[in-house]
């Protein structure tokens, strides 16, 4: 395999051929393995890197990127010497080092050369989000036709009368339909739209006595299903016609019209959600799902607010779920129980999809003989979706998490009153429980008997709040690193344990204690205030810091993804820049003073 500098690549495959020959001789390919750095952040960059395989994370003036083969490492490094650039390999990666005084030559004597690399760093200093917006409709132009939503092909028989034509399209509210034909013996498939009645009405012939073949335009343009958006938008273009017939081999798979195709472009999140209403399937469902993630990454790269981007998926996942249940469960069943999301779904704060919790109640006295194998099937979809089972079994099929409400209030009692640990963390998984689909007042009246129970009781609040001391935090000398870069020893840090977890069980905790019903962490952290329960200034400081917790397990659950690995909570300290590194520390210490109030709040021994 040559190790020559890859000419072809964007903007250098503008220069010369004499250009093009000098930049080959002068450029050095490099193989790098995880963890080492291609630039000593401070340091002046000697060299343009251009990625031939493998990952790099690059943080330049405080945003983050994964660069992967093609794409070059910050041009504003080379231009700009005093650009604060720290680039890093993510796993092994091979790369040419091209010295930049060679390219600011090319760039002062090749002025197509100097459009392109200018236009970029322009785009680079107008603002990361407007970057992040245009690779992202880049990338929705790129998306393959199947991936998208489609509208289900309706077809009636073309010698069927304008008027039966019109009865059917009406019952189905359409306002086209597909006709098939014969002509000659040869099969032929057209379309009636609104806009073909309009032109036989207005034809002089008695539009009473047409079929639909006589008025039907059997000249349909039509693309195979791996055919791109850009594909589509340009052959609506070209035909002046609003929507292109799409097609797997032989068979129709739908249409894509340009209102769709635009609201696509537009609102990723839109179309998921139409996708999921409209689904008769759970292959339709599945579909829908399986977006998600991808409009995630979109939304993070555009630099949408994580908790908008949780709210957001929040919404679509109880959406998804809700239309699941409706399709598996017997319409009896759905009017007599409440489906139950919990834990960060519950709490609307999570964003990619992780452990299931899930529960059922039922109404008093009702029974359903296939109720565990519905509730298997709706675990078993979960997983099809993407969603991993609990491995604390909380979901349907477990049948503790699937009780009548009276059963489940008696359930609840022997939580707070038995002492088990056990206890204590089911009532946390349940105080953020959240109605989907189904009769929501079962959970009404089961939160009200939770509620009712645990005011008052002191020594049983005192054992929940004392769940955040559960997790050790790290050494004095851990807290003296955490801003070095590049220190000798690697370095974890479990986000979830030390960090988003106190924050969210503190808060929960004087939730249970005040009897507030509300859900969200932020949204319990202002009842609290609002009551003058809880300080406003560390009120504000804990949402600030649960939210930049959030968006820096996102980047990170995006980065090891991006490279194969399973996401998780624990982040690599030596994979941050100096701005996340800080911004850890500051965190880190709000956590410290809340943890410090919830100890002389409840009393909390050592």
């Amino acid at each position: 395999m040559s190790l020559r500098f890859d000419t072809t690549i964007s903007p250098f495959n503008v220069l010369s051929a004499t250009e093009q020959t000098r930049l080959c001789e002068q450029a050095l390919h490099v193989t790098l393995s995880a963890g080492d750095r291609m630039w000593v952040p401070g340091s002046a960059p000697g060299y343009l890197w251009v990625l031939r395989s493998g990952h790099v994370q690059v943080q330049e003036d405080g945003h983050v990127h994964v660069l992967s083969s093609g794409e070059a490492t910050s041009w504003r490094a080379v231009l700009t010497p005093h650009a604060q650039v720290d680039a890093q390999c993510l796993d092994a990666v091979r790369a040419w080092q091209l010295p930049s005084a060679v390219v600011l030559q090319a760039l002062g004597v090749n002025m197509a050369f100097g459009a392109r690399v200018y236009a970029l760093l322009a785009a680079q200093m107008h603002g990361d989000t407007d970057l992040a917006n245009t690779r992202e409709m880049t990338g929705l132009m790129l998306t393959r036709a199947r991936q998208v939503y489609l509208e289900p092909p309706f077809f009636v028989d073309g010698k069927l009368s304008l008027v039966q034509v019109c009865r059917l399209m009406a019952e189905q509210h359409l306002t086209h339909a597909l006709v098939r034909d014969d002509l000659g013996g040869q099969s032929r498939i057209g379309m009636f739209s609104t806009t073909d009645l309009r032109d036989a009405l207005l034809a002089e012939s008695k539009s009473s006595q047409l079929s639909v073949r006589d008025v039907a335009r059997f000249d349909l343009v039509s693309l195979d299903a791996d055919a791109t958006l850009f594909d589509a938008l340009l052959a609506m273009l070209q035909h002046r016609i609003h929507r292109v017939v799409i097609q797997d081999s032989s068979s129709i798979l739908g249409l894509l019209s340009q209102l769709d195709l635009m609201s696509h472009m537009s609102n990723h999140s839109h179309l998921i959600a139409l996708q999921v209403e409209h689904a008769h399937s759970m292959e339709a469902l599945q579909a829908a799902a399986l977006q998600m993630e991808e409009m995630v990454k979109m939304m993070q790269r555009a630099g949408m607010r994580v908790e908008l981007i949780a709210q957001l998926v929040s919404a679509l996942n109880s959406q998804l779920f809700a239309r699941s249940w409706a399709l598996l469960a017997p319409p009896d069943l759905v009017q007599n129980s409440c489906l139950l999301v919990m834990g960060s779904e519950g709490r609307g704060e999570q964003i990619l999809k992780t452990d299931q919790d899930n529960a059922l109640l039922l109404r008093e006295g009702y029974h359903h003989p296939d109720l565990p194998a519905i509730a298997e099937q709706f675990n078993q979809t979960l997983l099809k979706f993407g969603y991993p089972p609990s491995p604390e079994q909380i979901m349907l099929t477990n049948p503790l998490w699937r009780q009548d409400l009276a059963e489940f209030r008696q359930t609840i009692t022997r939580w707070i009153y038995g002492g088990e640990p056990i206890g204590k963390m089911n009532l946390s998984i349940f105080m953020d429980a959240r109605a989907v689909a189904g009769d929501a007042s079962l959970l009404e009246r089961a939160r009200a008997h939770l509620l009712g129970l645990a005011s008052g009781e002191d020594i049983f609040l005192s054992r929940m709040a004392s769940a955040v001391e559960q997790f050790q935090e790290p050494p004095q000398s851990w807290w003296s690193r955490i801003s070095l870069l590049g220190h000798k020893d690697a370095e974890t840090f479990d986000l979830k344990k030390l960090g988003t977890f106190p924050i969210v069980h503190g808060v929960r905790a004087l939730t249970l204690q005040y009897r507030i019903a509300a859900l969200g962490t932020t949204d319990r952290l202002r009842q609290l205030v609002k009551l003058h329960r809880f300080p406003a200034n560390l009120a504000r400081d804990l949402s600030e810091t649960l939210h930049m917790l959030m968006a820096l397990k996102l980047r990170n659950n995006l980065r090891q993804r991006a490279i194969g690995q399973v996401i998780g909570n624990e982040v690599d300290l030596d994979s941050l820049g100096a701005l996340d590194r800080d911004q850890l520390r500051e965190a880190l210490s709000i956590v410290r003073q809340f943890k410090q109030y919830l100890r002389m709040h409840f009393r909390l021994t050592d």
